[in-house]
């Protein structure tokens, strides 16, 4: 083989015979995320992890007129239960009931209620709910129902329930990239409460150390009622009005915290951005991931790893030296002093 090709090809082998074993350079681009990384400082306490325990108190909450029908969202993602056109699709009939009469169908689509001498277009399934509460018991509720695309009236008499209806399972939903809170879905007795329907409100079981609404005022156990006027109706229009807010803009909430009720100003952020990674291949690179940071430099010649809790170096490849946390606290200099003892 030629001189002139043996070295090109010696020093190429050798460069990734150096990287492979090294781990310390890299050839070629590396795949970007797609999502930004959860947030580090989101606090969730425990004691707010399980819903509270008030089956007791809903038993003996009014349990309304009945009619039959159980509504969904018509779409089962954040951007669908936030979408104007979401709508309220039938989910149920209940066999020989008001909606059964009235010839309500499942699939059909909710598109208007009158009731009360009040027109509304319910998006979620808290209104709807509420309406069935406030409707007395032989009163007349009327729906415009959308079917395959075609338009139609029907009239439901409500009747006496005889068991309250079932508890609604509690649904979590997270905003990380302007509040950092996690919100949870009422329970009936919180919702009813603060004069929602079952299922309305959103309760904050989660809070970014550096959100916004921690520095208005907001804390753990608060149930936000409403925001800019407009009652909450799911957790999910919470999300939705945060990103809707422009830059440097603020939300009006109305808390409920202990029965009382505040209204509060609260501001939304943005992500924060950071250098994450430096790369020179074979001479120089350096990587930071969520508090893990790796520097190398000269083909690994020097490597040095850290954690908030430990720390490794290394040179010329087979020297190295590590240190970290040690399995107690330091021993603090004794203030007491026993009677006699020289100080």
């Amino acid at each position: 083989m030629p001189d002139s090709m043996l070295h090109p090809r010696l020093l190429l082998w050798t460069a990734l015979v150096l990287c492979g074993s090294l781990s310390a350079c890299s050839i070629g681009k590396r795949d970007l995320p797609l999502e930004p990384p959860p947030l580090a400082d989101l606090e969730e306490p425990l004691e707010l992890r399980d819903e509270p325990r008030d089956e007791p108190a809903r038993l003996a909450l009014a349990s309304g007129s009945f009619t039959g029908l159980t509504l969904g969202t018509a779409g089962d993602s954040l951007d669908a239960l936030s979408s104007e056109d979401g709508g309220l699709a039938v989910r149920e009939v209940v066999l020989n009931s008001p909606a059964d009469f009235a010839g309500v169908e499942v699939g059909d689509l909710v598109v208007e209620v009158r009731a009360g001498g009040a027109t509304s277009t319910p998006r979620w399934p808290s209104e709807w709910r509420a309406i069935e509460l406030a409707a007395p018991v032989g009163g007349t509720i009327a729906l415009v129902l959308d079917r395959a695309g075609v338009e139609r009236d029907a009239q439901l008499t409500t009747a006496a329930r005889a068991h309250p209806a079932d508890r609604a399972p509690v649904e979590r939903f997270r905003e990380e990239a302007r509040v950092g809170v996690v919100l949870r879905t009422a329970t009936e007795v919180e919702a009813r409460a603060a004069d929602l329907g079952p299922g309305g409100g959103a309760v904050v079981v989660g809070l970014s150390r550096a959100s916004p609404w921690r520095a208005a005022g907001i804390r753990f156990g608060d149930l936000v009622r409403s925001v800019n006027g407009v009652p909450v109706a799911h957790p999910a229009a919470v999300v939705e009005a945060i990103r809707a807010v422009p830059e440097d803009g603020e939300l009006t909430l109305e808390i409920t915290r202990e029965g009382a009720r505040t209204t509060v100003l609260a501001g939304v952020s943005k992500r924060d951005s950071e250098v994450r990674e430096i790369d020179i291949p074979l001479i120089f690179s350096y990587e930071f991931d969520r508090g893990r940071a790796e520097t190398s430099m000269l083909f690994g010649l020097y490597l040095r790893e850290s954690t908030p809790a430990a720390w490794r170096v290394r040179f010329l490849w087979f020297l190295e030296f590590a240190g970290g946390d040690a399995d107690r606290l330091e021993e603090e200099p004794s203030t007491s002093h026993a009677p006699g003892e020289a100080r």
